[in-house]
């Protein structure tokens, strides 16, 4: 995010403001901000009541800011083949501006934080380290540098395989990437030509448990790829922090996480974005809409019986553009039932607390960061100005972009 301003901000009136507890939306909140904490939140009747010197976003919505548990800031979501090959051999040179451009992109859309589910470089992990800090952009970047996948199978762009002496666990503990938090991938991708069609798990529960064990130990979190029953029965029993995907799952997971407060990143999105992409009438764009459709009534499941979800676009797959998909996701959720205040708690409170960084974000509340974004227009148009209109970011009672 880019700064325009660095005054600090004393007093916020919002027109709406939807704190990400999930609860009902509130209207005229004044927002008293003292050395970028929240010293009060208070409903204005009268404009007379304002401070002077108040900053007006009274035809605005406000939410705390958005939070990405799922993304691939090396790939691009573009359709254009030549560009989604050259991908594949990008030195860390040309991956800047790359990475740089989808960072930008995201905080476009109020996005100001993220979980980086690897590349096959560890690009995203250096760029944190080497280059983030010399830019104007503020976004925070948790990374997983190189994802961990099985010999022969799927995952190459994201990660690699362990040596050949070496088991996950050993792998993981040999690491000298030092990464935020580990990701592995525990089966393969979903067909678009047999609907579904499950692969097999790349990783035993005895493997996968020693890795997340092993992972504990040096204080990281565990984010696992899994499709399928057996895959994601097998991460989650090893006690990963979360599943990712999870599509075709069934109802028996998602109760266990459920049972075992294991979050599940659903990325909906992308399968919209494949059967937009696909030839219209063809197999494959057939297939990816069932795949959505299924997906949907595993999310309506997973809210009735309380599995700890967050949002995550897995953006950089085909058609799941950086920053501009995040608005598709949320829609997909409203479609499978959550209400909007729900939603932002999952795009904010939820993601916040997976990434072990709600010191710094998640719920406005007294106490709390001053870190927010806010939207022109009301809660119904919260979607479409987030996908389309300029967002307002501050970042402890800072205005940025």
């Amino acid at each position: 995010m880019i700064g325009e301003g660095h005054k600090q901000l004393t007093h916020i009136f919002c027109g709406n403001l939807i704190d990400g507890s999930g609860g009902p939306v509130q209207n005229r909140i004044l927002i008293r901000i003292e050395r970028g904490v929240i010293d009060s939140l208070d409903e204005i009747a009268s404009r007379e009541q304002l401070p002077s010197e108040t900053v007006d976003l009274s035809d605005f919505t406000v939410l705390p800011g958005l939070i990405d548990c799922h993304v691939h800031l090396l790939m691009t979501g573009s359709s254009d083949s030549v560009l989604r090959r050259s991908q594949l051999n990008y030195s860390f040179e040309e991956a800047i501006p790359i990475i740089t451009r989808h960072l930008s992109a995201q905080a476009f859309h109020g996005i100001i934080a993220l979980r980086d589910g690897g590349d096959y470089g560890g690009y995203a992990l250096r760029f944190k380290r080497e280059v983030l800090s010399k830019s104007s952009i503020h976004t925070s970047i948790n990374c997983a540098g190189r994802a961990w996948r099985a010999h022969g199978r799927y995952g190459s762009l994201i990660g690699r395989a362990p040596d050949n002496n070496l088991s996950l666990a050993q792998a993981i503990a040999a690491d000298t990437d030092h990464p935020d938090h580990i990701k592995i991938v525990n089966s393969g991708i979903n067909s678009l030509t047999e609907f579904g069609k499950e692969t097999r798990p790349q990783f035993t529960i005895e493997e996968l448990t020693q890795a997340v064990k092993i992972a504990g130990q040096l204080g990281l979190k565990t984010m696992v790829h899994a499709n399928g029953r057996i895959p994601v029965h097998i991460a989650a029993s090893a006690g990963c922090s979360s599943i990712e995907h999870g599509y075709f799952m069934g109802e028996d997971n998602l109760k266990l996480l459920a049972d075992s407060g294991i979050y599940w990143i659903p990325t909906a999105y992308p399968m919209k974005a494949y059967a937009e992409q696909a030839r219209k009438g063809s197999r494959e764009a057939d297939i990816a809409a069932q795949n959505l459709d299924y997906q949907l009534e595993q999310i309506r499941l997973a809210r009735r019986i309380g599995v700890p979800v967050a949002i995550g676009t897995d953006c950089g797959s085909l058609g799941v553009e950086h920053g501009n998909s995040f608005s598709e996701e949320l829609q997909l959720f409203i479609e499978a039932g959550f209400t909007l205040p729900e939603v932002v708690r999952l795009a904010t409170v939820s993601a916040a607390n997976l990434l072990g960084i709600g010191h710094e974000f998640g719920e406005l509340r007294v106490g709390g960061p001053a870190t927010f974004i806010a939207l022109q227009g009301g809660p119904s148009q919260l979607l479409k100005s987030l996908k389309s209109s300029p967002v307002k970011v501050y970042i402890r009672g800072r205005q940025f972009g």
